[in-house]
């Protein structure tokens, strides 16, 4: 046998063990499961692993934007007349957050810990100064103590005396820090004398610069990737809460919104629990988007998180009550904020009834600026970048007892919402980067090897063709021809016929 058959033999074996092991791979996915189960095993809350210091300390920079809603026809609207109101923000602070306290329990299968916020002004991305600027809006601590007492006769009258003693009305001008991190309100401080429960200072964000929500337990993972982040507790109330009027509007479901778990799929709902909100609400896959390079799923609240329970049944358990059960878009959040008639939206009633957004003159719900969104890496559950934008109402309405109140007509009024955005910061989208490279190269290592059948397949079909006109050619060269055009003759016995190479006449 010739070394070029050798080779032709060598080539077709290393060709025909390529292709079939790497198809083998491929069909099988074991790269990519082994790639798969090395995330699963990395991606966990314990010590030591992949993730758990940047869960604990965020690297990325988290804004938290104010915008008021400024009321400029106070007058007109108690008199009966629509309400006109100016947007006026953004109002900029830098969010440092941090866990604190984290320690963990049960084996490592779940982890406990504070969420700290902290606030810092920034100037630069900031319409105003919040010390300086006035907010006319609506006096919520004289709402909330009117509704509180709305029942009784006796109670309704001796408040609505106080308020006149205090110049108390129902709209009150205030500066942004006043309104954000509170101020002393007269009402509050004359009905905290005879109820020590009762706070007398009022802000929107008080108490929650440098401060925590409560203790949360989470899963960390190593049981079921599936439960990576999951909230176990909170405040101690294991898997339902007591605010709600169902077990299902109850129930504590999916993260915190800080972490979540690594291989997500398109069709899944991502579900999110909300201190603020009481309560969690779900995700659903909108769109593939990029971020820095970093590819992602967009997951964004879907209309019927805020239906009405005429639209989405299974709502029906967030109505307060039956008589107290508003249309799509909205949610009362009065038992978690000890009764007072606040009312929690998407800005501008984004997704909301059309008639919330025609009563009150200035409202534009825009998807653009007004959406809430989670970007995820699909194979890391990273957060590459997330808006959170939230709207605080009042709702308003006579009040029985309360002779100023008798010209309103029912209005859901807005009083503020915040933006708190985050986007990834460059060396964490260095580091995503560096992993997703890693889990791409190992799980398509089969199709490499497939490449590389592939390649040795074109080199074998070369030779073998290469093989072929060689031994055309020799054969060529061993075959008969006359010694010229003219056939000689041989005088003896006729045709003479001459053996020759066909160039060599």
């Amino acid at each position: 046998m010739t070394r070029r058959s050798c080779t032709i033999y060598a080539v077709g074996i290393i060709c025909a063990s390529l292709l079939f092991v790497g198809i083998g791979l491929v069909v099988a996915q074991v790269f990519r499961t082994l790639m798969h189960n090395r995330l699963k095993k990395e991606i966990v809350l314990v010590e030591g692993s992949r993730v758990f210091e940047s869960w604990k300390t965020p690297p990325p920079p988290v804004y938290m934007e104010y915008f008021f809603f400024n009321v400029t026809n106070v007058d007109a609207f108690l008199e009966g007349a629509k309400p006109e109101v100016k947007q006026v923000g953004p109002y900029t602070y830098r969010e440092y957050r941090y866990k604190d306290n984290v320690s963990m329990v049960e084996n490592n299968r779940m982890v406990s810990a504070y969420n700290t916020k902290s606030f810092v002004f920034l100037r630069e991305k900031s319409v105003g100064d919040p010390a300086v600027d006035n907010i006319t809006t609506v006096n919520i601590p004289a709402w909330a103590v009117m509704n509180k007492v709305k029942g009784s006769f006796w109670k309704a009258s001796m408040v609505a005396i106080w308020m006149n003693s205090y110049g108390s009305g129902l709209f009150t001008t205030r500066t942004v820090d006043e309104l954000l991190w509170g101020y002393e309100d007269p009402l509050l401080a004359r009905v905290a004398s005879t109820s020590p429960e009762v706070e007398k200072v009022f802000g929107l964000m008080y108490k929650k610069n440098g401060t925590n929500n409560g203790e949360f337990v989470y899963h960390t993972g190593v049981e079921n990737y599936m439960d990576y982040g999951r909230v176990e507790t909170w405040q101690g109330q294991r898997y339902q809460l007591t605010f709600w009027a169902s077990n299902q509007s109850n129930s504590i479901n999916g993260s915190d919104g800080s972490a979540f778990h690594p291989l997500l799929n398109k069709n899944e709902r991502i579900y999110v629990f909300t201190p603020d909100l009481c309560r969690s609400i779900h995700m659903e896959f909108e769109k593939d988007v990029e971020v820095k390079g970093i590819p992602a799923y967009r997951f964004t609240p879907p209309r019927s998180v805020f239906a009405s329970k005429e639209e989405n049944p299974a709502n029906k358990g967030f109505c307060v009550t039956p008589q107290e059960c508003l249309g799509t878009g909205l949610l009362k959040v009065s038992p978690c904020r000890k009764g007072a008639p606040v009312v929690a939206s998407f800005p501008h009633f984004y997704l909301g009834d059309a008639k919330y957004v025609a009563a009150i003159k200035g409202m534009s719900p825009q998807r653009q600026h007004h959406q809430t969104f989670l970007d995820l890496n699909p194979t890391t559950g990273v957060i590459v970048r997330a808006n959170k934008r939230a709207q605080i109402n009042i709702l308003l309405s006579k009040l029985s007892g309360f002779p100023k109140t008798r010209s309103l007509n029912e209005t859901i009024f807005p009083v503020m919402f915040l933006n708190e955005s985050v986007v990834i910061d460059d060396a964490s989208a260095a580091r995503v980067h560096k992993l997703l490279l890693i889990v791409t190269l190992v799980s398509n290592f089969p199709l490499i090897i497939v490449g590389l059948g592939a390649i040795l397949l074109a080199v074998l079909i070369i030779l073998l063709v290469r093989a072929r006109k060689q031994k055309t050619s020799t054969e060529e060269d061993t075959s008969y021809s006359p010694v010229s055009d003219k056939e000689k003759e041989d005088p003896q016995s006729g045709t003479y016929i001459g053996l020759s190479p066909k160039g060599d006449p």
